[in-house]
């Protein structure tokens, strides 16, 4: 059973702050220090200052970051630049943007969901996590007492009547509204009505919710509970270190768009297609299908057509080709990825890495030392081929 509830969350105050877009920072995991510095510079009141609070001269320890943040976090509420809400609620959430020409609104709310540890009730993860990340997150959510980034929480929802009652409370109500450095609108509306809460309460109880982003913080707001429980400090049932904040989006939302996430390899030869036809013959069958930007496109739109696991576009920069590759054998994925379920090593994502980079790349070039860069927009593609700023670009 899934338990959601409203909270009284903590909101700037626009008259104290001026512009929320100011005020705002992405992910923290997404931050280097570059960026960093230019939240810390853009507003004495951006939240970078609590999520990713930054190492200073004359720190004598690796808390002391920490112990700033929640300076700053005690600090905004005394003086009312943080305002707390008076009753519990839930916070609609737009995210409006456009990716390769069309437009996309997700829309979702802010809540708590009761915490349960994974494989005990019905909240799912996807994901392994790491010692490093949890470890960072724990000393924050201790020193400052807070859920500062919610987890992003998908539910089954195929007719949406989750969110109906939300977005039918906000119809006439003003959204508070910011833009960030990608060009995505985030549009929030407040909604305390209990009748609307309760409603949505009870069509979520017996939903299964799947974690799609947030599993170190997921799993460190459970180590933070059972931390406090084994201190004698937890306060029962219904204290607040028994939930954890989570954007829910429901799956049947139309703006919820799964953006692919080609690679760029680097640290390898400069390769021809010549050379990738040779490395990936035995295991592909391989068709030549264009060059420079038209080929790529030619290559995406074939794949899509497909919509298969086991398709490919290969580009790459030495020549400007593209080749549109298709499984034939993946016989090496039961040595390659033993233990791994027959479901894993069909993902797409598995043969790619595991089987054409490690293996078929890796075998041909082995003193090679690969390096790997995640994107998502097919112009980032062109201009790494254009650019040659990597030797393989992989669709």
């Amino acid at each position: 059973m899934a338990e959601v509830h409203g909270f009284r969350g903590w909101r700037y105050d626009m008259a104290q702050v001026g512009g929320l877009a100011d005020v705002t920072a992405p992910p923290y995991d997404v931050i280097n220090a570059e960026d960093q510095k230019a939240l810390y510079d853009l507003h004495p009141c951006n939240v970078i200052r609590l999520i990713l609070n930054k190492e200073e001269p004359g720190d004598e320890v690796s808390d002391d970051r920490y112990k700033r943040a929640a300076d700053f976090a005690r600090h905004w509420q005394s003086e009312g630049i943080l305002m707390q809400e008076h009753e519990d609620t839930l916070y609609v959430y737009h995210q409006e943007f456009e990716w390769e020409g069309t437009k996309y609104v997700r829309k979702g709310f802010l809540g708590r969901l009761r915490l349960e540890e994974f494989g005990k009730g019905e909240v799912y993860p996807h994901e392994q996590t790491m010692s490093g990340p949890k470890a960072d997150r724990l000393a924050l959510i201790k020193a400052t007492k807070m859920n500062l980034s919610p987890i992003f929480g998908l539910y089954p929802d195929s007719d949406q009547d989750v969110q109906t009652p939300l977005e039918n409370a906000i119809l006439y109500e003003t959204a508070l509204e910011c833009k960030d450095d990608l060009g995505v609108i985030h549009r929030m509306w407040a909604v305390s009505d209990t009748g609307v809460i309760n409603a949505v309460r009870d069509k979520l109880r017996q939903k299964p919710i799947f974690i799609a982003d947030g599993h170190h913080r997921y799993e460190t707001a459970n180590n933070y509970k059972n931390w406090l429980e084994s201190e004698g400090k937890l306060g029962g049932e219904l204290a607040d270190p028994n939930y954890v904040m989570m954007m829910f989006v429901g799956m049947g939302d139309p703006g919820l768009a799964i953006l692919p996430t080609h690679r760029l390899i680097s640290g390898l030869p400069d390769l021809t297609m010549n050379d990738v036809q040779e490395a990936l013959k035995d295991h592909f069958e391989l068709s030549e299908i264009g060059e420079g930007a038209e080929g790529a496109k030619k290559a995406w739109e074939d794949m899509e057509a497909d919509g298969g696991q086991d398709v490919f576009g290969f580009g790459t920069p030495a020549d400007g080709k593209w080749l549109f590759a298709r499984l034939t054998d993946s016989s090496p994925m039961e040595e390659l990825a033993e233990g791994k379920s027959e479901d894993w090593k069909a993902l797409g994502v598995s043969l790619l890495h595991r089987l054409v980079l490690d293996h078929l790349i890796g075998k041909k070039y082995p003193d090679s030392e690969q390096s790997c860069k995640s994107i998502h927009l097919m112009g980032e593609v062109n201009s790494a081929m254009s650019d040659k700023t990597c030797q393989l670009a992989c669709l």
